[in-house]
């Protein structure tokens, strides 16, 4: 399974953007988010705006080395949702407007400069969408291809890297599958951290589901039973991988 292409990705975290204001208009600064239990509303507005205009600044200047990171940006509440517009708004023009054969900064495996920041920005807003609807208390289920390269993202990409941290005292398999679309990955877990490739095999424990649920499980949006995922085998392995998750 590879990367969707550069435009649907774009076009992924146009829309999703648009969702996250969404949310965090109706619910208001304070708010809690359930999903972040340490951050309200701004503060989660103030990291995704932040996320966008660090990623913009990649693209837009060519840059080779990793930009320094702003922080709070310290904005008035009652401001806070036209900057993070404004943010939003510049990074999806910028990907569109980018040179594909452009070569700066990116920190996963990707065809190309574009494509990584196109796919990454695509889902961190993606999942940050979902941490706003928890704070409106409304779900809105994603594509199963974009859930699915998602999760495909997560895995290939994120979990093996030792940021990630996803271990376990000794290697075990965990299997997970998309039911509604393409979608395979063997997970290994253990002493020195994770391991995976795509496709099928034996496994300690296999997740199965449509590929909407196994995305925000995976990022640690959603519990097993508030999704139609199925468990079988070692169940103490999902909970080891959301446990130990950190990205």
């Amino acid at each position: 399974m590879g990367p969707m292409e550069i435009d649907t990705h774009i076009d992924a975290l146009a829309r999703d953007g648009e969702l996250f204001v969404a949310s965090a208009a109706r619910t208001g600064p304070d708010a809690p988010v359930p999903s972040c239990p340490e951050w309200k509303v701004r503060d989660l507005v103030g990291h995704l705006g932040g996320v966008h205009r660090w990623a913009t600044t990649h693209v837009a200047e060519r840059r080779t080395e990793m930009a320094p990171w702003v922080g709070d940006p310290g904005i008035a509440d009652d401001e806070l949702i036209e900057w993070f517009q404004d943010g939003h708004r510049t990074l999806v023009a910028t990907l569109r407007g980018a040179d594909p054969d452009l070569e700066c900064f990116t920190f996963l495996p990707a065809p190309s400069s574009v494509a990584f920041w196109a796919r990454r920005q695509a889902h961190e807003t993606a999942i940050h969408r979902v941490d706003a609807e928890q704070a409106v208390g409304i779900a809105t289920a994603f594509d199963p291809a974009f859930a699915a390269d998602g999760v495909d993202e997560l895995v290939m990409a994120f979990a093996p890297t030792p940021r990630a941290r996803v271990d376990a005292p000794e290697r075990r398999v965990l299997a997970v599958a998309a039911t509604d679309a393409e979608g395979r990955w063997l997970i290994g877990l253990g002493p020195a951290g994770a391991d995976a490739r795509r496709g099928g095999g034996d496994a300690d424990c296999e997740v199965s589901g449509p590929a909407s649920d196994l995305y925000q499980l995976l990022w640690n949006r959603v519990r097993v039973e508030d999704t139609g995922v199925a468990v079988g085998g070692d169940t103490g392995l999902v909970d080891r991988w959301r446990d130990s998750l950190k990205v």
